[in-house]
């Protein structure tokens, strides 16, 4: 059964991918939520109330003289706010010292806003070299695509290239977004492999969202899914060419923790005195670094060896900048 929430998603998501205006019929048969069983009446208070619910959340939806339905875009946003340079730099510089602070709660959402800040004012290509690797404009368009597709649950196919720059066509149930450091990533499952990934929404191309049967999902979420998961292990994902099983150890002292901070990635191995050890596949021995240095002491990276010399090198480069 759709919860109204969702209802109210796939309604917004509807009419303002729609081209043209829409009636009322069209709103019925292609928007999940609404009763098969309930009569005109009924269903015209129900769709009226939706749409001061989105109203009042800022989406405005406008209605004909002939009751035809479309998505009033310039009603629906805020009028564009005009920054001269010096405005500009200033807002630039006050957020981007946000961006270091542990307790600012917005720090990816801060990042992209940057990145697109700067490219208004002229400094895409500097801006999005340090902050993200992806065009912000292009990223929102296909993040919208995506959102809208997670939320009716219907299946995608897209090409695809991989970090070393192999390209492939892929189709996949798409499960969830996240946003980390300036870049968006896509989580589903894919069914080339029968198993989870998560893709660069860069290096994604010709997305496509299966169509038919809009009201009636291609799929189902697996039981316990959370994209938490993806995000609290960045060291799987990223810019690193070759992907490599990393081997961490947890010692007596930091055992405790392991289920914790693994997010049922990855194997657990006790050894019988206490110790634990965890083999996870990783992209980024950047990543496992910065890994590493959060979630210790107690944790000990075991292999392979040119991730223990990048963290060993990281190290070193902390001890000798500040003694």
């Amino acid at each position: 059964m759709t919860r109204a929430v969702e209802r109210l998603v796939n309604l917004a998501l509807y009419i303002a991918g729609s081209r043209k205006s829409v009636t009322a019929s069209d709103i019925r048969e292609a928007v999940a939520g609404y009763p098969a069983d309930a009569d005109g009446s009924a269903y015209r208070r129900m769709l009226e109330r939706d749409k001061e619910s989105l109203r009042a959340t800022g989406i405005v939806i406008d209605v004909d003289d002939v009751g035809n339905y479309r998505f009033n875009r310039s009603a629906s946003y805020v009028n564009p706010v005009s920054l001269d340079p010096g405005e500009t730099v200033a807002l630039y510089t006050a957020a981007l010292s946000l961006l270091d602070d542990p307790s600012f709660p917005f720090s990816a959402d801060l990042r992209l806003a940057l990145v697109k800040l700067a490219a208004g004012a002229g400094g895409a290509e500097t801006a999005t070299a340090a902050l993200a690797d992806e065009r912000p404009a292009e990223q929102g368009a296909l993040v919208s695509d995506l959102a809208a597709a997670i939320m009716t649950r219907k299946r995608i196919a897209f090409g695809y290239s991989d970090s070393a720059g192999v390209a492939s066509e892929r189709d996949a149930e798409p499960l969830g977004l996240f946003l980390h450091g300036g870049r968006w990533y896509l989580v589903g499952y894919d069914t080339a492999i029968c198993g989870m990934r998560t893709f660069a929404v860069a290096r994604m191309t010709r997305l496509s969202v299966n169509r038919t049967a809009p009201k009636t999902p291609d799929f189902e979420q697996p039981a316990g899914f959370d994209v938490a998961r993806f995000i609290s292990l960045p060291f799987q994902y990223g810019p690193e060419t070759d992907g490599f099983i990393a081997v961490l150890g947890f010692d007596g002292s930091a055992a405790w923790k392991a289920e914790r901070i693994t997010h049922g990635q990855g194997t657990l191995t006790p050894d019988g005195n206490g110790n634990i050890r965890w083999e996870v596949p990783a992209r980024s021995a950047t990543q496992i670094a910065r890994f590493m240095i959060e979630n210790g002491p107690g944790l000990t990276l075991v292999a392979p060896p040119a991730a223990i010399e990048h963290l060993q090198a990281g190290m070193q480069k902390v001890v000798t900048l500040h003694g």
